[in-house]
């Protein structure tokens, strides 16, 4: 996809086209692109907030998941607490080990 391809696919997306922002969402997830995510996420899109959750889990970005938590995305808090719940066991390991 060209730039100019892109900047097209975001004026859609911005004038609500839905085909557009889904697009956009799925091209973000493949490119791991957080930024376009994030600005999806805050303009309502209910999908690129769960494809942001999802990034964010994986990548384990802790701030991020306690910023989309704090917006009141119970996903985020439950992958935050299952991260932190990984840290937990984590840390016995070592005590044990």
């Amino acid at each position: 996809m060209t730039d100019s391809d892109l900047t097209d696919l975001r004026e859609r997306a911005a004038r609500g086209d839905s085909d557009a922002i889904g697009e956009l969402v799925e091209l973000a997830g493949e490119r791991g692109d957080m930024d376009e995510l994030r600005r999806l996420a805050d303009a309502g899109s209910s999908d690129a907030a769960a494809q942001l959750v999802e990034l964010a889990g994986e990548l384990e970005d802790k701030d991020e998941l306690r910023r989309l938590a704090a917006g009141g995305n119970r996903d985020a808090a439950d992958m935050l607490l299952e991260l932190s719940e990984g840290d937990n066991y984590d840390d016995d390991d070592q005590r044990d080990g």
